[in-house]
């Protein structure tokens, strides 16, 4: 992997821009600005989605369970939950796949309600991300007014896809589902942006004014490769996206 090519092509542009890539048949990583804390955006949904698979796993809760959709539950910003009349019943399993597949902020808040912003830290801590944090629910507007903001580093990023990857978050049964449904994701136009169509990619995004992230697991014919990249302060979100899409452009490439 080059990794000169990608700081090259870094220290052209504007904003802060963060890396971890990791190739999975060898080990080989390429780590940038990897430590930098940055508002998660929707990336946080990812521990959200770990976290309601390990109580799953604990006989907590099934997946089958069912949450009935509420007025009060309603949420701003991504999602078609909120767009739904109130007594439609959904599956948690169904719940956890539209937060993911289309970042679905209802979806998102009902299964912070439902597992607790505590035990979800909790759980953050327990699986080694250091640096990430869930301090409000999604487009609570009064806590991001009083500093409360979700966060990430590229390096937690990458470190929970391969602790999915693995089998290693919770186990190889729950991993399995939790890739099928971030293979699903149709939330596109970064990581993929400039990739092959047929090219198969476990990942989730985030974006908020001028920050885009997305971080996945890319699948090829003979290897497979873990790939973050986290920006803020860009010029517009357009840009964001274009940074991500060149830079995994650049890792697939070399991978092929």
């Amino acid at each position: 992997m080059s990794e000169e090519k990608i700081r090259k092509f870094i220290s052209g542009q504007k904003g802060n821009i963060a890396v971890v890539i990791k190739d999975l048949a060898n080990n080989d990583t390429i780590k940038i600005n990897e430590d930098l804390v940055f508002p998660s955006a929707s990336t946080i949904k990812l521990s959200i989605m770990s976290e309601l698979f390990n109580k799953v796993n604990e006989g907590v809760y099934r997946l089958n369970d069912v949450i009935e959709i509420s007025e009060e539950m309603k949420t701003g910003g991504d999602g078609i939950l909120k767009e739904l009349n109130p007594g439609h019943k959904f599956t948690l399993e169904e719940i956890c796949t539209l937060m993911i597949i289309v970042s679905d902020n209802m979806a998102t808040n009902i299964l912070i309600d439902l597992l607790g912003m505590d035990n979800i830290n909790t759980a953050i801590r327990n699986l080694g991300l250091s640096n990430t944090k869930l301090q409000r629910k999604m487009m609570d507007s009064q806590a991001a007014k009083e500093g409360k903001e979700n966060l990430i580093t590229a390096e937690d990023f990458a470190h929970i896809l391969e602790l999915i990857y693995k089998g290693q978050n919770i186990n190889s049964k729950f991993s399995r589902l939790m890739l099928n449904i971030l293979k699903r994701q149709q939330v596109r136009g970064r990581l993929d942006l400039y990739l092959p169509e047929e090219v198969v990619i476990a990942h989730k995004t985030g974006d908020l004014d001028c920050l885009e992230h997305d971080g996945g697991i890319v699948y090829l014919p003979d290897r497979e490769y873990i790939i973050c990249v986290l920006t803020n302060q860009t010029e517009s979100n357009k840009e964001g996206r274009e940074i991500i899409g060149k830079i995994s452009k650049l890792v697939y490439e070399d991978m092929l």
